[in-house]
């Protein structure tokens, strides 16, 4: 039988004490220590049982930039086929002043259409004839035109101008506007207070917002608005197009875009 020769013995040998070496180690020295990785800041947790409750609103005043006008035409006739002829055709002809004006047919809904009949008084059921209700509502992206489309249209009869709204079409990002400047009003307030009381405002526990816009202007009755806020008021920047050139007789207004920010802060 060959016998191992002794490198080769002495190697085996290293082995077998490693081997045994290893199994005596306890195994929580060989464990590995897990690293910690949060930051301080992320350590720290809020102190919900210390708080401080704020308030904080904010306006943007923006000049409106589309209009939507309601207009149409009330017939009256003998008999329905005969209210409808006379409707149609006088409708139509307000259509094409509209279009002539440069409105797209896109922009123009059927908003309302009613026919009813007409008695002889208030408790009579004697039908002496019919009328047709039928207004359109037409969106209007160069409001610099209002008054005119409005004259062009009575012009061809139409003989009803029920409503003349304002809007912007970039609300969305007004009311953003809005609620960032509504929360930086109520962080900087709960600071002050919390500095008066000898505290400091921590982070934010709860957040509690409600945002709002509406015309501030005169048209055809409609009574001005007005509202007061109690921190932020910023007037948005006027377009070259959204500004007048003087020759218009209405005055635009403003359209206020309001957000209101209730929010909860820790103090430490």
């Amino acid at each position: 039988m060959k016998q191992i020769s002794l490198p080769l013995r002495l190697i085996s040998l290293g082995l077998l004490l490693l081997f045994v070496l290893s199994a005596m180690l306890p195994k929580s020295a060989v464990k590995a220590t897990p690293l910690n990785l949060a930051t301080p800041a992320a350590q720290e947790t809020c102190d919900s049982t210390r708080t401080i409750q704020v308030t904080g609103s904010a306006m943007i005043n923006v000049i409106p930039d589309k209009a939507v006008i309601q207009l149409g035409v009330q017939s009256s006739g003998v008999t329905p086929d005969d209210v409808q002829n006379i409707n149609a055709s006088t409708m139509q002809q307000v259509l094409k002043a509209l279009q002539a004006q440069g409105i797209e047919t896109k922009d123009i809904s059927t908003d309302i259409y009613i026919i009813e009949p007409v008695y002889d008084n208030y408790n009579s059921l004697f039908i002496k004839g019919y009328r047709i209700n039928n207004l359109v509502a037409v969106t209007l992206r160069d409001i610099q035109k209002t008054s005119k489309l409005i004259a062009a249209a009575l012009k061809a009869d139409a003989n009803q101008v029920v409503s003349v709204e304002f809007y912007t079409n970039d609300l969305r990002k007004y009311r953003d506007q809005a609620r960032e400047l509504a929360m930086q009003a109520a962080r900087e307030k709960a600071d002050a207070l919390a500095q008066t009381a000898g505290a400091e405002a921590g982070c934010v526990l709860n957040i509690t917002e409600n945002s709002w816009s509406y015309y501030n202007g005169w048209w055809y009755g409609a009574s001005q608005n007005q509202m007061m806020t109690q921190n932020v008021i910023q007037n948005a920047a006027q377009s070259s197009t959204a500004s007048g050139n003087g020759d218009e007789p209405i005055s635009l207004g403003q359209i206020s875009i309001k957000a209101e920010i209730s929010a909860s802060f820790s103090l430490k």
